[in-house]
């Protein structure tokens, strides 16, 4: 039984990968079909060098349950134990991820497998254990990590080191000196993983986004580092900037650091250190264990006070510079230790308008947040470069920010995110354990104990820590769909400033305040399911005012070819003839668990599909006008006095499962209606319709203004009969998001069909057509009750009438493409053309690249896709891709539409 939703919002619902290396294929770790071969025992053996200041990550466990193993934690952790049967796990695994790489199960994404792993074996306390090794012992070592989900017990070489409930938490760092353990040679670290629960633990958990994983993600999902050194240690190393805004001349550097003694005895450590090409030195008298913070800054250290700083910028505003700290720690003349940071420069301000939304500034630059929810993977394996391609894919779609609710990446994702300029939302999640103190209705987990709020503080810290050097983080939110309670919040903000948390702190995600923050500034109103283009442009709800941190239409039905690889015949089968059932592929959620408004939307507004192919070519319509007039609104209205738009997080930009719903991208990467909707919204500059009062607006993101620029807008029956034709010169537009009306259309044109097509284009002062946008429309529009809104969506009363598309003539297009090749990465180039002797348009032209075989090659990026071409029209695309992720096929293109014969050529 599901509890019903907390107010505003979702309902509550109950690391790196492991041999998964190199460059991510487009299986997308989809698994094996096989049956389980068997456990294998290899396990990995990570030799620790004895250099000072290193920290050597464990290559990998063998992991157990502990209903199979009968042997004392003293053994199970002392070098040279037997691990019989034992399964092999990555560095960062969680106990599925590792049964499902050792083929333990059926791939859970494709139809129902999930369902068939027995929870129940999750249920008991897992071994994972690693080796490593050791020639110096003089030196010495220390665990440090975090990323244990949910607590562990701690042991090395035979002896506890650390009990669960100390090591407990995701996001709780932790440090074990293990110095007087370790020998020379071999070495065990065994940890004694508890079960998760997300209700009960301040982890990680799901909500309503998947199907929850059976393990519920337990595991350890983090590096645990071997560090080496000697009796002082350096901590806590990060530098602070103040940069002058808004000039951007100068910027202030002041490094902090803390140096340790880590034995009985007094000692004097000289602490060196450079950056930005200023080098600075210090002499620390030590007693025994005492810790002291340095501080160097422009008053002791003039080199710190940069002229003409490398500034920080994110993608499409400037470049992404980053600077590096490097400190050493000596004793007696030999290095005791070192740390290492990266950071960039710049100012992040976000204060509350006039209107009560928060507008974020970045070095004294307002620009609209526009962005998307993030789901990792869902048994949290790490690939780098799977997760570098979904960056990209969102600066593909222009887009500038990407929002972690919970699930907070490793190091290597803030890394990715600074080197490409995409900005970060992190914050807390909500419907578990994070929000069980605050959410009076007890249904967001559970309450807090005496035990937690410290858990909490220390999550905190850690991730405090770990992420203020990150120019890419602008904020965290120290709650979701709801705000901390005054101790709660308290104990937040003293772990923020301890660690100098540089860029503004938001109460929550939704339009809640706390004690000390005040208001979040944002809204939390959805929608979550369906809703017509027209509800973006209400001022009220959902539409496009304030900063909606979390909304969007809903379903994101994904292409043909990806439906086929996630979903049985039956499946396939049922997905389009029956709304009422429930889709195990859409979410846990009863109020999300089937596709009935959707579907009375799409069989409403286009008419009943004919079959599974008609189903998802209408669902692509429906999404890509859908998704375009979401961002077309948001940036529409980012500038006005009265209530602008200051920021949207569609939600979600992906999933991390085979997912019917909340992705712009689907799993394996592949592009369709969501996706292109939301590149053509977000083209640097762009022509868009807006639904609400009729205007041909010009949205300029770029920063200098745009002059010169001739906006055309044609009005079409679906025949390609012109009823309307209107070319505007000599328009104007500022730069950072500005808009300009050019015209409007009028409310009424004789002879103009029920269903009809705008086609709006905007040329340059050279006549280069740089903007080209194709609306299907109707004279009905549809009506939304307002009245009836709730926490998920307003109900649609009445639906346009885009039936007339279904009577468009088959138009023949035709098709060249070429490909060239260097560096691992080719570019194939298609030009097509609408090739009718008639009137009629090709609606929607969509390419694919595939390979010999017909499957997509994922992933991919083009420089625009399903465009409409009216008779004797041509567009040239590209497509840029690995050239390995053709599997040694030649590449081909397939062409497809919506009154367009399906074709396939060659692309060599």
């Amino acid at each position: 039984m599901f509890p019903r939703p907390a107010p505003g919002r979702r309902l509550t619902t109950a690391a790196a990968v492991l041999a998964l290396l190199g460059t991510l294929t487009t299986s997308a770790w989809a698994g094996s079909r096989e049956r389980d071969p068997g456990p294998r025992e290899e396990a990995a053996v990570t030799r620790v060098p004895s250099a000072a200041g290193s920290a050597t990550p464990l290559d990998g466990y063998t992991i157990q349950s502990t209903a199979k193993v009968t042997d004392s934690p003293a053994a199970v952790s002392s070098p040279g134990y037997p691990a019989t049967g034992w399964y092999p796990a990555g560095s960062r695994s969680t106990v599925l991820a590792a049964l499902l790489a050792a083929g333990r199960y059926a791939d859970p994404f494709h139809s129902t497998d999930q369902q068939k792993i027995p929870k129940a074996d999750f249920e008991v306390p897992w071994w994972y254990r690693s080796d490593f090794t050791v020639e110096d012992t003089s030196r010495r070592t220390r665990l440090d990590f975090s990323g244990v989900v949910s607590a562990a017990d701690v042991y090395v070489n035979g002896t506890q080191v650390a009990k669960a409930a100390d090591v407990t938490g995701a996001y709780t760092r932790h440090e074990l000196d293990i110095t007087s353990l370790v020998r020379s040679g071999t070495n065990t670290v065994a940890f004694r993983i508890r079960p998760n629960d997300p209700n009960k633990n301040l982890t990680m958990g799901w909500i309503d986004w998947l199907q929850p994983p059976p393990d519920r993600n337990m595991g350890i999902v983090r590096d645990v580092l071997v560090h080496r050194g000697g009796p002082v240690s350096l901590h806590d190393a990060h530098v602070v900037t103040k940069l002058a805004v808004p000039s951007l001349a100068t910027a202030d550097l002041t490094v902090r650091a803390e140096a340790r003694n880590d034995t009985g005895s007094a000692v004097t450590a000289e602490v060196t250190g450079s950056v930005a090409g200023t080098d600075f030195r210090t002499s620390v008298p030590l007693a025994a264990h005492e810790t002291k913070t340095l501080t160097f800054s422009p008053a002791d250290v003039p080199g710190l006070r940069l002229t003409s700083p490398r500034v920080w910028w994110p993608a499409g505003m400037g470049g992404q510079p980053l600077y590096d700290l490097d400190l050493t720690a000596s004793v007696s003349g030999t290095v005791s230790d070192s740390a290492h940071e990266s950071f960039g420069i710049r100012d992040v301000q976000a204060p509350l308008n006039s209107d009560g939304a928060r507008q974020y500034r970045i070095n004294g630059r307002k620009l609209l947040i526009k962005g998307g929810g993030w789901s990792p993977d869902e048994f949290l394996r790490w690939d780098p470069a799977y997760v570098e391609d979904r960056l990209k894919y969102a600066l593909d779609l222009g887009l500038n920010t990407i929002r972690l609710e919970g699930h907070i990446e490793p190091d290597e994702f803030f890394g990715l995110a600074d080197r490409y300029g995409v900005l970060t939302l992190p914050g807390w999640e909500c419907c578990d354990k994070w929000e069980g103190q605050v959410n009076g209705d007890g249904e967001s987990g559970d309450k807090w104990t005496a035990a937690d709020y410290p858990v909490a503080k220390a999550s905190m810290a850690a991730e405090a820590a770990r992420l203020r050097d990150h120019p890419s983080v602008i904020s965290f939110l120290i709650g979701s769909d709801f705000a901390p309670d005054a101790t709660i919040e308290k104990n937040y903000l003293d772990a923020l400033k301890a660690a100098d948390w540089p860029v503004p702190v938001v109460s929550s995600a939704s339009d809640r305040s706390s004690p000390r923050l005040g208001s979040s500034g944002m809204k939390m109103t959805g929608p979550y399911e369906w809703v017509p283009p027209n509800y973006w442009y209400a001022k009220r709800e959902g539409g496009a005012t304030g900063f909606n941190s979390e909304t969007s239409a809903g379903p994101d039905i994904p292409t043909l070819d990806t439906l086929r690889r996630m979903m049985t015949p039956a499946e396939l089968d049922t997905l389009w003839k029956n709304p009422d059932d429930r889709q195990y592929h859409r979410s846990p959620s009863p109020v999300f668990g089937t596709l009935k408004i959707y579907d009375n939307a799409l069989s409403g507004r286009y008419g009943a599909p004919k079959g599974l192919t008609d189903y998802v070519r209408k669902a692509q319509l429906a999404q890509y006008e859908n998704v375009r007039a979401q961002y077309e609104a948001y940036e529409r209205n980012a500038t006005d006095a009265d209530k602008p738009a200051t920021g949207m997080i569609y939600w979600m930009f992906n999933s991390g499962w085979t997912s019917l719903h909340w992705q712009l991208a689907d799993r394996y990467l592949d592009q369709g209606g969501a996706y292109f909707g939301a590149k053509k919204a977000n083209e640097p500059l762009h022509v868009q319709y807006s639904y609400d009062n009729r205007s041909v607006v010009v949205v300029n993101n770029r920063h200098a203004d745009a002059g010169g620029l001739t906006a055309r807008a044609t009005l079409f029956n679906p025949d390609g009969t012109q009823k309307y034709d209107k070319t505007v010169t000599g328009v104007t537009v500022n730069g950072d998001g500005a808009h300009g009306t050019a015209l409007t259309l009028p409310s009424s044109v004789s002879g103009l069909s029920s269903t009809y097509l705008l086609r709006l284009t905007l040329t340059d002062a050279d006549g280069k057509e740089v903007s080209r946008n194709v609306y299907w429309l109707s004279t009905k529009a549809d009506t939304l009750d307002w009245a009836k809104t709730d926490w998920y969506h307003t109900p649609t009363t009445g639906y346009a009438d885009l039936e007339g598309l279904s009577s468009m003539a088959q138009v023949p297009v035709s098709a060249t493409a070429s490909t060239q090749s260097s560096d691992g990465m080719s570019t194939t180039t298609v030009t097509v053309r609408n090739t009718g002797d008639g009137r009629t348009p090709s609606l929607f032209t969509d390419v694919h690249l595939v390979d010999a075989q017909g499957r997509p090659v994922l992933p991919v990026r083009w420089s625009d896709n399903e465009v409409g071409l009216w008779p004797g029209e041509s567009v040239t695309l590209t497509a840029t891709y690995r050239t390995a992720d053709l599997h040694g096929s030649a590449p081909q293109v397939r062409v497809s539409g919506w009154n367009t014969p399906e074709r396939t050529v060659p692309a060599a």
